[in-house]
């Protein structure tokens, strides 16, 4: 996971102003020889991590303090490989605890097993009234549900004494527990009883502790592992209701659909129940979701007791939490859940999003004329579960997951936000199946450009741009005070990349410096980016399984750099240019492989799962085709093919047509770099002619006959000019090795590659040759001019 999730492992939510540890936290951090033993405690408001028996020899500063604000010793940015390692050494750190690890598992919904079912003999305790429930609305209005319950006093007493009745046994044990000291020997039969009465108060509660499974800054791991069980099964609803209610939202009796459906549902969830079928038009397969019975009824009437203790905690100040804020923004979404017809919508709106860039990604097609508000017909998908399958293709899978996941995140804007293991399957052809779209989020440009903006400030560590980011990301509100924040915040996260694994942490202080920010500064985790920590979370899950040293970073930063090298905004192209260049303006040619080399990355990952065989559209990027326009006579024979022209991905896509913008961007630098090596030359043939320095020759002209410096006409090389031919030698290698004729990365060989080119150079030369002598003459006439004259 990231860094953030990594931090939310911890109990300590780094954007979060109420986090708090989960109870009973003891982190052994015996792989330390900074630091024997970690505790994080709550003191007085503050999250403290309290260390016994450091060595305070072996912690050696990362940072000095440059203002205020400190700076890496060992260099100004960091690559991801580094940042990749040193997720992997904490995160091995931390599975030493056990509490640590049943927290991991957990997020990444490692326990959840078939056998995991509720109870048969639970009742879900729903709001049964015989009056209509037309008047109700069907979009979250608390106006409109304040004004519906408020005439039905009678129903919400109700709903408030099964409430109390339930909620009241369990608390009062619980306090038992607390006064006769026996949390811990008792946590176990809690979280149990506590998963059991959640689901017996129905919907809107179950959703709640669903929410809650992923929070370990509220609940122990315990309480989330049983809480997580809500996520796969829970009791069934009369299937003579079920057929009653098909035939109610359809118009007709089942079998005039349906030629034949299970007599009893496959699974049943929160807020519906899933039969599988066949429809009787045209034989196809189908699972056919229903709808719970009085579910909008019991939401509604919870929603109105909720939001109404919310109003009465908003006169007390000293409570912080404003629940009245968080219920309506959680309910605005939960609605959505109720719709069947804007899950179909949004599954059918996914799967055209995907087929072109991830064929490998499959969705259930949507009936939409056997589909209404409580009634959703859907394609059956055969197969099993990603996260439990053992065939040999889960890992590819897992990649094809990220790149789904992030193209959801970064791209499309559409997030699938329910990514719990039931809902990634993998099909016997070997495809990923999504399932699942009642609950979606939209992201923003802000926030899908603001978060690949704040990789590229970390990998540059531009701590100060990275607070901005914050900001817009919703992290930190408008207006607040950020110049206090820059000094902890840049510590924090320069001890987590400096590198040297976690002996190099000073955990103690880590873990203080965290505790203050979140304590001193208005954080908050937004909706969305505990969804996307969701999301990584079930996916190194299931990679894990197979793959013990998988690092998300690994095949996120690949998508990351495929985005800034192929998207058209100009916030991303100037994301691209700060990457490659920094904050100093200065090209990096580490930094323009490394990019590279993680867009190889992300093509041999698109091709997972078929996306090649599939001529999946992101698979394609780094193919490369001919071209026969050419403003230079090339012998016909070298470029008269149709087929794909063989050579590094990285040097195919610079090539080809995708690649114009990033080639124009380093047009300069390629000019840089002609300028200089033909000067280098012209040293070198000087020198070899006995000419060593000519400057003495030239300065014997009288200045009189001469209106110019003769001297500025010899060639010479500066500092400069030798950093960019070292760049330029570096780009050269890179490119040149693990080309289809040479494919080890220990040596180039530029006329095997220029062979294989041959194919494509008469329609480059038409495109760059142009633009790169104009460029070229323009600078050495700029450079003679004031050499010479000035």
């Amino acid at each position: 996971m990231d860094a953030a999730a990594q931090l939310v492992y911890c109990g300590i939510d780094p954007l979060c102003r109420s986090s708090l540890p989960y109870r009973g936290l003891s982190s052994s951090c015996s792989s330390s020889p900074s630091l024997k033993k970690l505790r994080i405690r709550r003191k007085n408001g503050v999250v403290r991590a309290i260390a016994t028996e450091p060595k305070p020899s072996e912690s050696k500063p990362t940072t000095k303090p440059v203002n205020g604000i400190p700076k890496p010793v060992n260099g100004s940015s960091t690559r991801m490989q580094d940042v990749s390692q040193e997720i992997k050494r904490v995160r091995a750190q931390m599975e030493e605890n056990e509490d640590l690890a049943i927290l991991m598992r957990g997020l990444r919904g490692q326990n959840l097993k078939d056998s995991l079912f509720a109870d048969d003999n639970i009742k879900l305790r729903l709001v049964e009234v015989d009056e209509s429930s037309e008047f109700l609305p069907l979009v979250y209005d608390p106006a409109s549900i304040s004004a519906y319950w408020g005439k039905r006093p009678r129903a919400v007493a109700t709903r408030i004494v099964q409430l109390t009745s339930v909620a009241g046994g369990f608390l009062s044990r619980l306090a038992w527990d607390v006064i006769n000291k026996k949390v811990k020997e008792n946590e176990v039969a809690r979280a149990i009883e506590l998963r059991e009465i959640v689901t017996s108060l129905g919907p809107a509660y179950i959703k709640l502790g669903q929410a809650l499974s992923i929070r370990p800054d509220i609940l122990s791991p315990v309480a989330m592992v049983e809480l997580q069980k809500l996520c796969d099964k829970v009791p069934s609803f009369p299937d003579d209701v079920a057929m009653a209610l098909i035939e109610e939202e359809l118009g007709e009796p089942w079998p005039n659909i349906y030629s034949e459906l299970s007599p009893s549902p496959i699974a049943a969830a929160s807020l519906g129940q899933v039969y599988k079928g066949r429809l009787k038009e045209n034989g196809d397969l189908v699972a056919v979701k229903v709808q719970r019975p009085f579910v909008l009824e019991t939401v509604t009437v919870d929603l109105f007791i909720i939001r109404n203790l919310g109003l009465v905690l908003r006169k007390f100040p000293q409570i912080s939490i404003d629940v009245v804020g968080l219920v309506d923004e959680w309910a605005a979404r939960f609605f959505e859940e109720l719709d069947y017809v804007n899950e179909g919508e949004n599954g059918t709106l996914f799967a055209e999003m995907m087929k072109k860039d991830l064929p490998q990604v499959v969705v259930p097609k949507t009936y939409s004329k056997y589909t209404s508000r409580k009634v959703l017909t859907t394609g059956w998908i055969d197969g099993e579960k990603l996260s439990q399958s053992t065939a040999s293709d889960v890992g590819d899978l897992v990649n094809v997951g990220v790149i789904c996941y992030l193209k959801q995140l970064l791209d499309t804007g559409f997030f699938h936000a329910d990514p719990h293991p039931g809902n990634l399957i993998r099909t016997p052809d070997g495809k990923l199946a999504v399932l699942d779209f009642g609950l979606v989020t939209k992201l923003t440009d802000d926030q899908k450009y603001g978060m690949i903006e704040a990789i590229a400030h970390l990998i540059h560590r531009d701590y100060g741009a990275i607070v901005k980011d914050f900001v817009k990301l919703g992290f930190i509100p408008d207006g607040v005070n950020l110049q206090p924040i820059l000094p902890v915040l840049a510590k924090v996260f320069d001890q987590a990349l400096e590198g040297g694994g976690a002996k190099n942490l000073n955990f103690q202080e880590l873990a203080s410096d965290l505790a203050q920010i979140t304590f001193d500064y208005p954080f908050r985790i937004p909706p969305y980016f505990a969804l996307i920590i969701r999301a990584i979370g079930v996916l190194e899950g299931i990679a894990l399984v197979g793959n013990s040293d998988f690092a998300i970073v690994d095949e996120a930063y690949p998508y990351i750099a495929q985005r800034l090298l192929t998207d058209e905004s100009p916030r991303l192209r100037s994301a691209l240019r700060y990457t490659i260049y920094g904050k100093s303006g200065v090209f990096d040619a580490e930094r323009f492989i490394d990019v590279m080399q993680a867009f190889e990355n992300f093509i041999t990952a698109a091709k997972s799962g078929g996306g090649e065989s599939l001529n999946g559209r992101m698979a394609e990027l780094g193919i490369l085709q001919s071209q026969t326009n050419s403003i230079i006579p090339f012998p016909s024979s070298a470029y008269q093919t149709e087929q794909p022209i063989q050579t590094r991905a990285a040097l195919a896509f610079l090539l080809s047509d995708k690649g114009n913008f990033f080639r124009e961007f380093l047009l300069d630098e390629i000019v840089k770099g002609i300028d200089a090596l033909t000067r280098e030359q012209l040293v070198q043939i000087m020198a070899y002619l006995g000419i060593g320095n000519a400057i003495p020759v030239f300065s014997m002209v009288p200045a009189a006959f001469v209106p110019i410096r003769p001297a500025a006409l010899v060639p010479y090389v500066t500092e400069e000019d030798r950093i960019i031919l070292n760049n330029v030698q570096k780009i050269i290698q890179f490119l040149a090795a693990g080309t289809a004729s040479n494919q080890g990365l220990d040596g180039a060989s530029v006329p095997r590659v220029i062979q294989e080119l041959l194919p494509v150079l008469p329609g480059l030369s038409a495109k760059v040759l142009p633009e790169i002598l104009s460029r070229l003459t323009s600078r050495v006439m700029a450079r003679l001019i004031r050499d010479a004259l000035l």
